[in-house]
């Protein structure tokens, strides 16, 4: 799906055999839901090639969690669009997710799984302390906005337009170009409601913060077009800086 991946693992008997099952099942999600890759099964059924009798399990799982996150946002996270199908704005904490039940089924305590910029973090780092992810700034590339630290066992997601540009739509409004929000940064209890979520309240514009705030478990750090942060109340807990 076009996007770096980092895994790190601190348990002192880490093997890279596990590290590699990760990315097998990373390039086996990639080949599934690609809408880059002719043969994927997310692009099949775009064509019109598999009906919904044939999709696999994993895509049923799919669909079925983006109509949950589709009713729980009131219509803002949407993976149709011009009659296709783009569950990135899914699949990519889901994917995560998964990788890390892959680690922990191999025993696995400690580690930290990136890709894309959304982060699951597990245990502690290789100093014994908690993971640190840093929210980027929007405007100038490598700086560093906020430090959070994690501690049990969470995910980080951000949705913003300043790497790949303006990739995320409003369904209530499917022409609208430009956004008043630059990054939607939002910490939860694992790194797919953090995702999933994350992706809404983007395209909800400046009232994806308070969205954010209303929902348990969830915290945000919105960053607007003129460079002024919004928080959640609870955010402030995950600060280093």
């Amino acid at each position: 799906m076009d996007m770096p991946i980092t895994v790190e693992l601190t348990d002192k008997r880490a093997r890279s055999e596990s590290i590699e099952k990760v990315f097998i099942f990373f390039d086996y999600v990639d080949k599934k839901f690609s809408t880059y890759k002719k043969n994927s099964e997310i692009e099949k059924i775009n064509r019109g090639e598999i009906g919904s009798k044939m999709y696999s399990e994993d895509m049923r799982k799919i669909f079925l969690l983006s109509e949950k996150t589709k009713r729980e946002t009131n219509g803002y996270f949407d993976i149709s669009k011009n009659g296709k199908y783009d569950p990135l704005g899914i699949v990519k904490g889901w994917a995560i997710f998964r990788a890390s039940k892959i680690l922990e089924e191999e025993g696995y305590k400690n580690f930290y799984i990136d890709a894309g910029g959304d982060i699951q973090a597990n245990g502690k780092n290789k100093e014994g302390k908690s993971w640190r992810v840093g929210i980027q700034s929007p405007f100038k590339h490598g700086e560093i906005v906020k430090v959070l630290s994690l501690e049990n066992n969470e995910g980080v997601a951000t949705s913003g337009t300043y790497i790949r540009g303006n990739h995320i739509y409003n369904p209530k409004r499917v022409n609208e170009e430009d956004s008043d929000i630059v990054s939607m940064t939002v910490v939860g209890p694992n790194v797919l409601e953090a995702d999933r979520f994350a992706t809404a309240a983007f395209a909800m514009r400046e009232k994806g913060i308070v969205f954010i705030e209303q929902m348990k478990g969830l915290e945000g750090y919105m960053i607007n077009n003129r460079g002024v942060a919004t928080l959640t109340r609870g955010i402030s807990k995950y600060f280093l800086n």
